[in-house]
């Protein structure tokens, strides 16, 4: 079973992700994570992926393709794996369907976790971080006893740059330009699955559940 996790940034693909890696006992693979790992390792290649961030350059889709397809590789794969974070790109998506199906594989699942922009405005708005000891809060979901303090620390509570409206509202706008495409790009491989993001987390992973199925 392999899936991919569309949806724009705070939608809560990841969460649900995590979730379908515990209850399938899928591994859930981010190019973040895979990166780093590569890097540290000092494998061949995260020493060219390194190469490439050291001089401020994006690193190529066909690096980013080989570096995931070396993971998905691994035995804890040969189930199934959870993408979260990647395609990002029409690119990237034709380029990691080229060299699955080398292998007489492809996607099975293109969930998108759906939210409308203003709701992940206002969710991620009233995100609150601790600088001290990294503890997070929801002014409307996950509430501090005391407004503004850490309920571990007693720090006071931040607004990190990531989660000002602002820069959401930026985000959104490159999610919409370069994501939003892979959304016709699954539907017509007819392998894409819409579910509300909108409603409780445990519903949402229900509606997940029902379409894994």
């Amino acid at each position: 079973m392999k899936i991919v996790m569309l949806g724009a940034p705070g939608a809560g693909k990841g969460t649900q992700a995590e979730k379908i890696a515990e209850q399938y006992k899928l591994p859930h693979i981010s190019t973040g994570d895979i990166f780093r790992k590569n890097i540290k390792e000092g494998t061949e290649l995260g020493r060219e992926a390194k190469s490439y961030m050291d001089a401020g350059r994006l690193v190529p889709d066909e690096l980013t393709v080989r570096m995931l397809l070396d993971r998905v590789g691994n035995e804890d794969c040969r189930e199934g794996y959870i993408l979260d974070g990647f395609p990002r790109t029409i690119p990237q998506a034709e380029a990691l369907d080229a060299e699955l199906t080398k292998r007489g594989e492809g996607i099975d699942y293109a969930i998108d976790v759906e939210v409308p922009d203003d709701n992940i405005v206002n969710r991620m708005s009233g995100r609150r971080a601790c600088p001290n000891c990294g503890a997070t809060y929801h002014l409307e979901f996950i509430p501090t006893r005391k407004e503004g303090i850490c309920d571990e620390c007693g720090t006071e509570l931040v607004i990190r740059d990531d989660d000002k409206p602002e820069t959401v509202k930026k985000r959104l706008a490159v999610y919409h330009e370069q994501t939003q495409p892979l959304i016709d790009y699954y539907k017509n491989k007819k392998v894409l699955y819409t579910v509300d993001g909108t409603a409780d987390v445990d519903d949402v992973f229900d509606a997940v559940k029902n379409i894994l199925k």
